[in-house]
């Protein structure tokens, strides 16, 4: 039987939805010592801070369905890295994994200090490689978890030979944000619409010259740095002194050193189904369940491990 509602216009279905429905509050992080901003969104006040690094060409409002769940038990960070979404650096290309880690210290040093909160670091694909990048260097003496989200060297270093062909090949101009989702949506590269309507917008900046919008991120003004995100991202996952887990969006093949890693059980792998590359967009509710149990299995609490029977003695009424 045909529905007789009279169906929802293309315009409506893929109109941009605000960030303020999934995060609580944004802020521009300003560096000392020079211009560089960033841009942050965050939700939750309370627990450990689940500290959210997004992929190439994507923004941090791709977190921000699963941080509407996440925020009930953490309070969530997620940053638009150096040449995304809002944040503005004096060098947009330079996408090195040195600066790109070097950022994130900055942002993390500027907003909280030196007496930071325990910290869990997820980061999808390059974002996750940055995130490993972060933990290896083993300075974040609050770091508490590391979740990696759907990169493995191997497929990573594999893929590179296609990565100029698969961002020309892409739609480079759109006449609307709304434009913009449907493409993201209809060319398979996300699969939940919600999320699509919050991240995109994000991730365009409007031409004057052509009068239309385009991608903010200039990727392939970066192929100098493709190969150094992933060299060496197994051995550097695998050192890093923290709980780990790796959320993968098919079987994705590990290499022997993950394959050997796995077996001893120095992390935690889960493949989820039905799902694409960027699982938090996709399948928002189950990524948000799978770091919560991930921080719940760990102990992890707002000052890191929190250890049975060594818990604070409860303050004496007045």
């Amino acid at each position: 039987m045909r529905d007789l509602e009279s169906p929802r216009t293309s315009s409506q279905k893929y109109a941009p939805l605000d960030w303020s429905d999934y995060f609580d509050r944004e802020d521009d992080i300003q560096i000392p010592d020079s211009d560089d901003v960033f841009h942050v969104y965050m939700a939750g006040t309370e627990g450990p801070v689940v500290f959210c690094l997004h992929g190439g060409g994507y923004c941090g409002l791709s977190f921000a369905l699963a941080a509407s769940k996440l925020k009930e038990k953490a309070r969530i960070v997620a940053m638009d890295l150096r040449g995304h979404g809002k944040s503005a650096t004096q060098n947009d290309v330079d996408l090195s994994i040195k600066t790109l880690c070097g950022d994130v210290f900055s942002v993390l040093k500027t907003m909280y200090g030196d007496a930071p909160p325990a910290i869990v670091l997820v980061g999808h694909s390059m974002g996750g490689a940055v995130a490993v990048d972060v933990a290896a260097k083993k300075s974040l003496p609050s770091l508490a978890g590391l979740v990696v989200v759907d990169v493995v060297e191997g497929s990573a270093m594999a893929s590179l030979i296609h990565m100029q062909k698969i961002l020309s090949n892409r739609m480079q101009h759109f006449s609307t944000p709304e434009k913009a989702i449907e493409w993201s949506v209809k060319s398979g590269s996300l699969r939940n619409i919600d999320s699509a309507r919050v991240s995109i917008p994000n991730t365009l900046k409007y031409d004057e010259s052509k009068k239309c919008y385009t991608h903010r991120a200039r990727l392939e003004e970066t192929e100098q740095y493709w190969r150094e995100w992933y060299e060496g991202l197994s051995e550097k996952f695998l050192s890093s002194p923290v709980p780990k887990i790796l959320l993968l969006a098919g079987t994705d093949r590990l290499d022997r050193a993950l394959t050997i890693g796995q077996m001893q059980g120095k992390f935690q792998m889960v493949v989820v189904r039905h799902t694409g590359h960027a699982i938090q967009e996709d399948v928002p509710d189950e990524f948000a369940t799978l770091l919560l149990n991930f921080i719940s299995h760990n102990r992890i609490g707002p000052h890191g491990i929190e250890i049975p029977g060594l818990r604070r003695p409860p303050r004496s009424k007045p």
